[in-house]
């Protein structure tokens, strides 16, 4: 068996319509797995489903969209009872989605912004886990992939409760690789650097800017999606199945320069 090959497995994605998420849904449909593109816009998730359907399978529906809103728990039920509806299972979830609606400094974030941050990036994530898990422990086998940030490893004066937020992400998984083991399900996260995407586009947008932010790491370049949709495909698969709780960070050696 190819140690990479997602055969049989239905992997749901959150925020897959753009960026990071579409990187890891087109990546593990190539593997061969089928997939659910998610996030709050039904166009642009049926324009990804359609794409990958296009090259990868249309007859069996490699892809499905299914829209939702990661912060209303009733979307997020209807978006697992869908999946359930279309594939049957879910045997790999990835918690891609996450927002930052402030920069500055920490000690001056609104309540209300500190609020969206940790219901968006930390709550969603375990409501979805929480929703998906029984079944991934009866069936003993499933994969948790977090798309969490170097943001949760360093300190940071611009963007702290995000920071704040995908260090939390890290114990979640932590969590659940400790509670879930037993049942052979594995959570694990991804602790991307700046990879060049809309969510953060303020910070690469110009050749100039670009150019600055990538002299902080020695491969002196940004990431693209698909340096992180190539860990995602790792850790739901069979190469990855003695890894569990841990943080995988991809980020052009940033954190160690």
């Amino acid at each position: 068996m190819h140690l990479f090959d997602l055969s049989g497995k239905v992997a749901l994605v959150t925020g897959s319509s753009r960026g990071i998420g579409e990187a890891i849904v087109r990546r593990m449909a190539e593997h061969r797995a089928r997939v659910v593109v998610s996030s709050r816009k039904a166009d642009a998730c049926e324009r990804v489903a359609a794409d990958i359907n296009g090259k990868y399978g249309a007859e069996d529906e490699t892809a499905a969209a299914i829209p939702c809103n990661i912060n209303d728990k009733a979307q997020l039920r209807a978006l697992v009872d869908a999946t359930h509806a279309k594939f049957g299972k879910i045997d790999v979830l990835v918690c891609n989605a996450a927002i930052n609606p402030y920069f500055g400094p920490g000690m001056e974030i609104p309540d209300e912004a500190f609020d969206k941050i940790m219901g968006a990036n930390v709550r969603s994530n375990h409501w979805l886990c929480q929703m998906v898990l029984p079944e991934m422990a009866a069936r003993k086998d499933g994969v948790v992939i977090i798309v969490s940030s170097i943001a949760g490893l360093r300190g940071t004066p611009l963007i702290g409760a995000y920071g704040i937020s995908k260090a939390a992400d890290f114990q979640l998984a932590r969590n659940i690789a400790v509670e879930y083991g037993p049942d052979n399900v594995r959570a694990n996260c991804i602790a991307p650097g700046l990879v060049k995407t809309d969510f953060a586009r303020a910070l690469w947008e110009t050749p100039e800017v670009e150019k600055q932010m990538a002299s902080g790491n020695p491969l002196r370049r940004l990431g693209e999606p698909d340096d992180i949709a190539g860990a995602a495909v790792f850790l739901a698969s069979r190469a990855g199945a003695w890894m569990t709780g841990q943080a995988l960070v991809i980020d052009g050696g940033t954190t160690i320069a």
